[in-house]
């Protein structure tokens, strides 16, 4: 199914709104209607089908989105991202494993999603350990937990909690709330057309209160946990040491200094490094697909 064919955000005042309205018209599906439209998929590629499947679950890819709206991305392109996650679980989802789309698709919007965080923020602009990503992926929940959602610094005792549950220092729990402070709540109110008005969270309904338990208590890090380092295992030694010392450092070596280290020109060291933090992605992504098709396995 071609991205083109379903709704996109429009640029200009009022984009999301009248996105969420129109994904909102979208039927949902009682399970033996998407056990029969997978079916069809499945067995006869019917595009038709697909079209109803990725539809009915453009709330559920909204839902998860709005959980990266903290990290100054376009929020059009991490829903089209998700969009793009849901498709792919809708092209690989087996009907007969016994368990709903939703709880499949959801590892692939998050995938999706997550990989184009990783993309848009370099390694370095992120942090440097698994601890700061941690923080990145997890402060805006966190925040959430202790009721410390409102615009600006963290208090004092609220920094002190933060920095003790990850594992990470004072000062960086204060910048990162900084970086990520155009955050917006799911509690913000808008207008909706017909007179009609609520809340962000009123307009993106899950297919199940099963489902709204599962995404509620799932942890945004524990999906991404060890992927970096896991990674990094790809790197040979001396792709290893470069990668580090220029991409993960806080004070990054120059190509002067590790081309003597290994007597080795600038250039090479540059297509080093390049060619390193291509390797990682790369493990990063299939870390994510292997997840995701693991899912069916474990469920079945």
């Amino acid at each position: 199914m071609a991205r083109s064919s379903l709704p996109t955000i429009s640029a200009g005042k009022g984009g999301l709104n009248r996105y969420l309205e129109e994904i909102r018209r979208f039927p949902m599906l009682e399970p033996q209607q998407e056990y029969m439209l997978a079916k069809r998929y499945s067995e006869h590629e019917d595009t038709g089908a697909a079209h109803q499947l990725v539809t009915s679950h453009l709330r559920l890819v909204a839902k998860i989105a709005m959980g990266y709206r903290g990290y100054g991305l376009p929020i059009g392109e991490v829903i089209s991202e998700g969009n793009v996650g849901l498709m792919q679980a809708v092209k690989k989802f087996d009907p007969e494993r016994g368990f709903r789309l939703a709880t499949y698709a959801m590892w692939w919007i998050k995938a999706s999603i997550q990989e184009y965080v990783l993309r848009s923020w370099s390694l370095v602009k992120m942090g440097t350990t698994a601890n700061q990503k941690r923080l990145f992926f997890n402060l805006r929940k966190l925040k959430g937990k202790i009721q410390a959602l409102e615009d600006g610094d963290l208090r004092p005792e609220q920094v002190t909690e933060i920095a003790t549950k990850l594992n990470v220092s004072e000062e960086e729990v204060v910048s990162m709330n900084r970086r990520l402070s155009g955050d917006a709540s799911l509690n913000a109110p808008i207008k909706a057309a017909e007179g009609e008005s609520g809340q962000w969270q009123d307009w993106l309904v899950d297919d199940s209160e099963n489902q709204e338990t599962m995404l509620i208590q799932q942890d945004e890090l524990e999906d991404r946990r060890g992927m970096l380092a896991s990674a990094m295992d790809v790197l040979n030694d001396r792709e290893k040491r470069i990668f580090k010392a220029r991409r993960l450092s806080e004070d990054p070596l120059t190509l002067e200094e590790l081309s003597g280290e290994f007597d080795i020109s600038r250039e090479r060291v540059r297509q080093i490094e390049v060619r390193a933090f291509e390797k990682v992605q790369n493990a990063v992504r299939k870390t994510a697909h292997d997840r995701a098709h693991s899912v069916q396995v474990v469920e079945s």
